[in-house]
């Protein structure tokens, strides 16, 4: 193959990786920027979970029912819809806010169409990597690596530009930049993922009918249940995301407004655990590989989350959150390089798709309730008793590497499917790894 065939070939794979980075950067202005608008406009933490919530909710209905729907579509076409909605969506809060006609539900309605719209997308781009790796020449390895580090790099970039902006312009106008964002990214999508065959609608997929959809349903579902190590995966991450998303939404940013230095130090915070995630990920690339997955995996897993929530809860100053924030990234980075292995080593191409909806289910099915439930706690028992007890919920999830034995089978290239288990030929698939939000 020549030079120019090659560059041709690898494409593909750099517009999804630009796009990926371009988005999640957008998604890190959002993280910070609606809690802080929120807070600057009603005051109340309460209020700040109820948008937190009616942003993820979406997010998890999406994923229950969503991968048959991108086989039929073609992930490109769900990937720059996606983006297309979001950014319309986002773009529409601040719109509203200056002509005075906001009300606090319309904020909840379009976070939640986000939300809708978001989890399709980010699944599209996410299972296109081991084909666009392929087509490239790549190995699914340094595909997967890059793909979090780029993720990683985009955002640290967007939460420490957030902090910057929201001091300086507002956060209204952080919103306006996360809408471009998505536009930008819809057009590297469209226009650098064309000829690839698993981007397309799958052409020999079976008549659309409701029976043919809820097989198709069951089918990843099945497979998600018939295999106990991304079970046990799928309930801790379950259990780490919902706490995170409390962090995110809402505890990090009362904390910042309360003892710290205001959205500026939200911003600087969020970067440093995004700057730690980066140098954890290229470790793990480098050497990482080289020692056992599950000792890796079970110590950066405990470092990565519960350090965080004890140390806003006993200081008030911004230097020793700084440090654990970066140290507790360097070992979330850690994470999802293996989770994304792990995964794609487990789940049969021709089930991506379904099996993933059932990941992303599971796995982001306590984050409505995390937001919310920061919100409540927050009014009800202060900002360090809440700190300390969402915390010790993320500590004990954490602790289930060392209890459970299906964890034990990390090491190889995974369990055979149950013969239970359906596994019939499919359409290409989607599928997303069970993410932590910390990585």
């Amino acid at each position: 193959m020549d030079g120019g065939q090659q560059a041709r070939d690898r494409i593909p794979l750099a517009a999804v990786l630009a796009a990926n980075s371009i988005s999640t950067a957008g998604t890190s202005l959002t993280l910070i920027g609606v809690p802080w608008f929120v807070l600057e406009t009603t005051g109340s933490a309460g209020r700040a979970g109820v948008v937190a919530f009616c942003a993820t909710l979406p997010i998890v209905v999406a994923a229950l029912i969503g991968g048959p729907v991108i086989d039929r579509i073609g992930r490109r076409r769900v990937a720059v819809a996606s983006d297309t909605v979001c950014g319309a969506a986002i773009a529409t809060i601040p719109l509203l806010h200056y002509a005075g006609a906001l009300e606090f539900w319309m904020l909840c309605a379009l976070m939640a169409l986000n939300g809708l719209a978001h989890t399709p997308g980010n699944t599209a781009r996410y299972v296109l990597v081991p084909d666009l790796a392929e087509h490239a020449g790549t190995t699914l390895a340094r595909a997967a690596s890059l793909f979090d580090a780029v993720s990683r790099g985009a955002r640290m970039v967007g939460a420490a530009l957030a902090g910057v902006l929201i001091a300086v312009v507002g956060a209204e106008t952080v919103l306006l930049l996360d809408a471009a964002t998505f536009a930008l990214s819809a057009l590297l999508v469209a226009a650098g993922v064309r000829g690839i065959g698993a981007a397309e609608p799958h052409k020999a997929a079976a008549p659309v009918s409701l029976r043919t959809y809820r097989a198709e349903l069951r089918e990843g579902y099945a497979y998600l249940l018939g295999n106990r190590l991304l079970l046990a995966v799928v309930v801790m991450v379950m259990f780490m995301n919902g706490t995170d998303q409390g962090w995110n939404a809402v505890l990090l940013p009362v904390h910042a407004e309360g003892e710290l230095g205001g959205a500026t130090d939200l911003g600087l915070l969020t970067a440093l655990f995004g700057a730690g995630g980066l140098t954890g990920a290229l470790l793990y690339g480098t050497v990482g590989h080289r020692f056992s997955r599950r000792a890796v995996f079970t110590v950066c897993v405990v470092l990565c989350g519960a350090p965080r929530f004890l140390v806003a809860a006993l200081t008030g100053t911004t230097l020793p959150l700084a440090v654990t924030m970066a140290l507790s990234g360097v070992a979330g980075g850690v994470l999802n390089p293996i989770l994304t292995t792990m995964t794609y080593e487990r789940v049969p191409r021709e089930l991506r798709s379904r099996v993933s909806g059932a990941l992303t289910a599971g796995c982001e099915l306590a984050m409505p309730v995390g937001g919310l439930a920061a919100g409540l706690l927050v009014e009800g028992m202060g900002a360090t008793g809440a700190l300390l007890a969402m915390g010790g919920v993320y500590f004990l999830a954490t602790l289930s590497p060392l209890v459970f034995p299906a964890w034990r089978t990390m090491e190889g290239p995974g369990e055979p499917v149950s013969s239970s288990v359906p596994c019939s030929p499919a359409p290409e698939p989607s599928a997303r790894t069970p993410r932590s939000s910390v990585s």
